[in-house]
């Protein structure tokens, strides 16, 4: 039985670690085409590193490229503007359909839902019509940041909302009714008791709208052109009529991956805690 067990076990572990060299390779090889010249890239192909080979042109050029240090503050301004926006707007709302008596809120919160549910390709067009007719003098959503946040917080905070609404549901209604007797106000009660409580959701709901918001394309593709062009649309300029610069490529996706990653990593115990949080209500 033991044995059983034991050979159980190593089959496990032998199909995890044979799923993350599949998730991984095509980031090695990413980072393999990144530190090549354009000579090596054409030549044998090997997914082994050659260290005396390697160079960091591809890099230095991509840092040094003012439209690409645009792209890049454009993304970090969206992305971290949405996270902090869709988590405020998700707590309040998150918070309104736990604790007070709203006509029609079961109806309201799948009513949400279905606004995440449908594909995003769908309302390109409509949104394209109204970012580029609605306008107040010459200005306009179009090719703007603040479009953008508006944008990716339609579609995130649905999520965000599901998501933080099992976790204030988990918190005892006690406290906020302790808070109460003490004299506490709602805003008291959100921000003493419900707040420190709800930070690993939050956490959570703060990382994965950012890593969608910094991720998506569709959109930024679609609704600007210059001013407001995010680094996921900047990929596309290095495939011209004349061919493609693949080493640089390669470079800005490595840099589009790493603030997104890092961020993961850095926070993956949040995202468990936060994920299981209210999980099991007693």
């Amino acid at each position: 039985m033991k044995r059983g067990f034991l050979q159980s076990r190593l089959l496990t572990v032998l199909f995890w670690l044979a799923m993350s060299a599949l998730t991984l390779l095509p980031v090695w090889w990413m980072f393999l085409v990144s530190v090549r010249s354009r000579a090596d890239l054409f030549g044998k192909p090997s997914f082994l590193l050659d260290v005396s080979a390697m160079t960091w042109d591809n890099y230095a050029a991509v840092l040094a490229n003012p439209t690409f240090q645009k792209y890049m503050t454009n993304s970090l301004i969206v992305a971290t503007s949405n996270a902090v926006l869709v988590s405020v707007l998700a707590l309040l709302a998150a918070y309104a359909m736990s604790r007070f008596a709203l006509a029609g809120k079961d109806n309201l919160f799948f009513w949400v839902l279905t606004n995440r549910m449908a594909p995003p390709a769908v309302f390109l067009l409509p949104l394209f019509l109204m970012f580029t007719g609605i306008k107040l003098g010459d200005w306009s959503l179009f090719d703007t940041r603040l479009g953008l946040i508006l944008l990716y917080c339609v579609f995130n905070l649905p999520f965000a909302f599901w998501l933080l609404q099992g976790i204030v549901d988990a918190i005892p209604r006690e406290l906020d009714e302790a808070a109460y007797v003490d004299g506490a106000s709602t805003f008291t009660v959100l921000t003493t008791v419900i707040f420190p409580l709800a930070r690993p959701g939050l956490a959570v709901t703060g990382i994965l709208t950012w890593v969608f918001a910094w991720n998506e394309y569709l959109f930024a593709s679609t609704l600007t052109s210059v001013e407001a062009r995010t680094i996921t649309t900047g990929l596309a300029e290095f495939v011209t009529v004349t061919g493609t610069n693949w080493g640089q490529l390669a470079a800005v996706a490595m840099l589009t991956l790493a603030p997104a990653a890092l961020v993961l990593a850095l926070v993956q115990r949040h995202i468990v805690a936060g994920l299981t949080f209210g999980a099991v209500k007693g």
